[in-house]
């Protein structure tokens, strides 16, 4: 098929990569600005694995265009905008009823809120097949090339068969392994998407404030999380407490999705969780300040992992940026490691002389006060630690995410403190 991708964020990249790595014929509409940019400077590309090389491997079969021609031709349109972007959407919808009167198929795959699809689709006519079907976006940062090609679950919102037809055949080299394949309105699909993200956000707040008054009840978190994960009505997804979530799509979704239930009138859990995760991303600081009994004049502390989850390189509302900010403040050298994510931390720290970026993590913590685990990246589980040990100054090892054995750190001589533990 021939598709034409709009947009220049990690939606678009993800699906105009996928889509042309099936065979289709694929071109990337966005801004001048955008399009003249070097691959390597847009950080949707720099910051997801395999993203920026699946790019330019698609570029240089020719299935991938980056385009600046509105008249191209295209069977199929996919919409992958900011959340918001809607009236551009809505001048790009106006102008594709007008070019193609008839058989047009619009994916949108943006996060505009409820209805919108319909709002959207008022300016067509759906008599004549001019049909937009909305796809949630279920790409999770770090993972969305592996996503979308190897989907598990996929909801298509729409009520043209001809739509759902030509959706499916869109999508049939992603759905081979799919378990869930669920048919219903534009409406309910974006609904669908928020109340899903929403209650992953309620899930993780109520395991980190379960986690919190452990710490205060002298109880082990992990012990509570057995038992309810134990649980068949509960599980073990999204119940590790930790330092605060972030990421830009995530948080972005939690927001939107409250922002409708105050439009409503209605008071929303999600609004409290996303007040709490804020303060949540305060703890290791507050760990360390109790610990030093208020005083970090002349510390230095190490922080392994930048980036707001293991497997991206992106900081965007990443704890460990409330945990810095907190530690300059106050007059702390800070030693940070990261395996992806320390370019992204150089340019948003351009001018911090405390502020040093190391290459190796034992690097970071030579000679320092303390070391603060914000991310969980694989190489920090099981770390040399006579090493650290022997390179401390203070043995002190505050961990964000509960990565460590507690008993086996303090065998060999380390302060633990954990989240809830």
């Amino acid at each position: 098929m021939k598709i034409k991708v709009y947009g220049v964020g990690l939606t678009a990249w993800v699906a105009a990569a996928c889509l042309a790595r099936a065979g289709n014929d694929v071109l990337i509409e966005g801004p001048d600005s955008q399009l003249e940019k070097p691959l390597e400077e847009i950080s949707a590309l720099r910051d997801e694995p395999g993203l920026l090389d699946q790019i330019e491997l698609q570029l240089r079969t020719g299935r991938l265009q980056r385009t600046r021609d509105k008249e191209a031709y295209a069977e199929v349109h996919w919409l992958a905008l900011e959340h918001n972007e809607f009236e551009s959407a809505r001048k790009i919808i106006r102008a594709l009823g007008k070019a193609n009167p008839d058989n047009l198929l619009i994916v949108n795959q943006c996060n505009f809120g409820v209805g919108a699809t319909d709002q959207l689709q008022d300016e067509l006519n759906q008599d004549t097949n001019q049909i937009i079907v909305y796809i949630p976006n279920n790409l999770q940062e770090g993972k969305a090339l592996e996503g979308f090609s190897q989907a598990k679950r996929i909801i298509i919102g729409s009520d043209s068969n001809w739509a759902i037809t030509m959706t499916r055949s869109l999508f049939r080299p992603f759905i081979q392994n799919i378990e869930h394949l669920q048919l219903m309105t534009s409406r309910e699909a974006e609904f669908t998407k928020f109340a899903i993200t929403g209650m992953l956000a309620i899930r993780l707040g109520y395991i980190n404030e379960l986690a919190n008054l452990a710490d205060q009840m002298n109880v082990d978190i992990d012990t509570i999380r057995e038992g309810m994960g134990a649980d068949p009505r509960i599980g073990r997804h999204y119940l590790a407490p930790g330092c605060g979530f972030g990421g830009q799509n995530f948080n972005q979704y939690i927001a939107r999705f409250s922002e409708i239930f105050e439009n409503k009138g209605k008071d929303s859990l999600l609004k409290t969780v996303i007040s709490e995760n804020e303060i949540q991303k305060e703890l290791l600081f507050k760990k360390l300040w109790q610990h030093y009994h208020c005083n970090l004049t002349g510390k230095a502390i190490a922080i392994w992992g930048a980036s707001f989850k293991p497997g991206t390189a992106s900081i965007d509302n990443a704890p460990s940026l409330k945990l810095i900010d907190a530690l300059l403040a106050q007059g702390v050298e800070v030693r940070v490691h990261d395996p992806e994510a320390l370019g992204n931390l150089k340019k948003h720290y351009r001018d911090a002389p405390l502020l040093s970026f190391c290459d190796n993590p034992y690097d970071a913590a030579q000679g320092t006060d303390g070391l603060l685990l914000v991310t969980e990246w694989p190489e920090y589980w099981s770390p040399d630690y006579l090493k650290l040990l022997e390179d401390m100054h203070t043995p002190l090892i505050i961990d964000g995410r509960n990565i460590f054995d507690r008993e086996a750190l303090e065998l060999y001589g380390f302060t633990y403190m954990g989240v809830g533990r």
